[in-house]
């Protein structure tokens, strides 16, 4: 893989974008959203970024913001905007997000740089045909719903691209499963890692092999949590600390340009 650019103005277009991001309601914390827009810079690859679960536009005003000003074309936001956290049906809500979505947009100046399909990510991806460089899951957790948004768009995801999921780190079992059972048990990846919930992965089909060991340490780490992802609120006290402390063994610290950089590096 060729040597990844870091953009000189980085921190400078990163703060600027979160200036935009931090007064929009949403679950994205301010190391992941900054996170994102350092993904959204420096992927090495070519094609489109690609959000499944838009929400009120936190997580979509950091990417456009970054993806305009290194013209890198539109932001795909998938959504139905039918908002539900949980992954139960019985506590689905009927509120839509839509409005506030799009107010959000047009306050932080990214409209234009937003292509925007209101509807179920499954839908969408039965007729992607577009590549991708960037692909951000933060759609339905259950893991029926994350296994599909992944298996659905990441054929479209070209070599040396990344594929990132939020929520990895907390009690859903969709987010963490699909990473540690696709990402990091697969040799078609290279570096993969977490910043604070998110986990993310870069597709390395020719050379993943190269990365195994650091996958290998990572997985087993991230597979004890798999047990308890699956109970999630249901889990009893000890449980819950149970789960905290291996959650706690999991390298998950915020990364500088240069680090992550030097992490794609075998």
């Amino acid at each position: 893989m060729s040597a990844v650019a870091i953009p000189p103005d980085l921190d400078h277009v990163i703060e600027e974008a979160w200036q935009k991001t931090r007064s929009i309601p949403g679950f994205l914390l301010e190391n992941e959203a900054r996170f994102l827009g350092l993904l959204a810079a420096c992927t090495p690859a070519q094609g489109l970024i690609v959000e499944i679960g838009s929400f009120k536009g936190r997580s979509t005003v950091m990417l456009a913001s970054v993806a305009a000003h290194y013209q890198l074309g539109p932001v795909v936001a998938i959504d139905p905007h039918n908002f539900n956290l949980s992954v139960s049906p019985a506590k689905s809500s009927p509120a839509s997000s839509y409005d506030k979505f799009v107010e959000s947009l047009r306050v932080a100046g990214v409209s234009e740089h937003v292509e925007f399909r209101h509807a179920l990510s499954k839908d969408v991806s039965a007729s992607w045909n577009r590549p991708i460089r960037m692909l951000w899951i933060d759609g339905d957790h259950s893991y029926a719903g994350a296994k599909a948004d992944f298996d659905g768009f990441m054929p479209h995801l070209n070599p040396n691209g990344i594929v990132a999921l939020h929520d990895s780190l907390n009690l859903f079992p969709g987010p963490i499963r699909v990473f540690v059972e696709d990402v990091l048990r697969s040799s078609r990846f290279g570096a993969a890692g977490f910043v604070h919930s998110i986990a993310w992965g870069q597709l390395r089909p020719e050379d993943g092999q190269k990365f195994e060991a650091q996958r290998a340490t990572l997985g087993q780490r991230a597979s004890r949590l798999l047990p308890y992802a699956d109970r999630g609120a249901s889990l009893h006290a000890l449980q819950k600390m149970a789960y905290k402390l291996h959650r706690s063994r999991i390298p998950r610290t915020p990364l500088t340009a240069a680090q992550w950089v030097a992490q794609l590096e075998p």
